[in-house]
């Protein structure tokens, strides 16, 4: 096996690879199996819009979960190569934003979410694959942030409602503005924060995508509220 079957395999299936890592112990990487720990992980994401066509295409009409749809692909997928599928967003959670940093040059942006060389804001992991062979690895990719080199910090003053400051991201606030009319714009093209972003231009969400993450979004966080509300 090889690291190049895995990234092909994965692109056949609508997913860009994001990179892989030798796990170490504080990686905190369940095992392939109860006497098999992983030796290798190769994350899988998105950039650009080869998963949004295949999740489209393939979607359960009735459900429309992109977290199914990335469970049933990837887990297929696993069971090719004898390795096993972790996902973000099962619980307990694990560690994706610490996986990602290890297997490409994603570091945390002012939005919270990781920011990429190439792709800016506009991409996302969906899941991993481990397996216990240690595969060869490419050099590391060890160039910076583009934060760090970013004079202008367009994100912080991109925001119509002033979310997201040098203090940090204001949810709740955030939340309130989309879910009203005002925040239409964000809602149907995406983030406005995430737009002004130079970086990563060419891999920006079409609107049909942009809105069903969104959406998707919008819903979570109102859930939560209503959970805290009834606490």
């Amino acid at each position: 096996m090889h690291l190049t079957d895995i990234e092909q395999a994965l692109r056949g299936i609508g997913l860009t690879p994001r990179g892989a890592f030798h796990p170490l112990p504080e990686d905190e990487v369940p095992g392939v199996s109860f006497r098999r720990p992983a030796a290798t992980v190769v994350m899988a994401g998105n950039a650009g819009p080869d998963m949004w066509q295949a999740f489209s295409t393939q979607r359960d009409p009735e459900a429309d979960l992109l977290d199914s749809w990335s469970f049933v692909v990837l887990s297929a997928l696993a069971d090719e190569f004898g390795g096993a599928a972790l996902f973000p967003f099962t619980r307990p959670h694990l560690p994706f934003q610490r996986w990602a940093a290890r297997a490409e040059p994603c570091y945390p942006s002012p939005l919270g979410i990781y920011v990429h060389p190439d792709y800016g804001l506009w991409h996302g992991f969906r899941g991993a694959l481990a397996v216990s062979e240690r595969l060869e690895l490419p050099p590391p990719d060890q160039r910076p942030s583009p934060c760090e080199t970013c004079a202008d910090k367009p994100c912080l003053k991109g925001c119509p409602v002033s979310a997201l400051s040098a203090e940090g991201h204001d949810v709740p606030r955030c939340v309130d503005h989309i879910d009203d009319a005002a925040g239409a714009d964000c809602m149907k093209h995406g983030c406005r924060v995430r737009r002004v972003c130079p970086v990563g231009r060419e891999y920006r969400y079409a609107p049909a995508q942009a809105g069903f993450h969104m959406t998707s979004f919008l819903r979570s966080r109102l859930a939560d509220r209503d959970a805290a509300d009834r606490a």
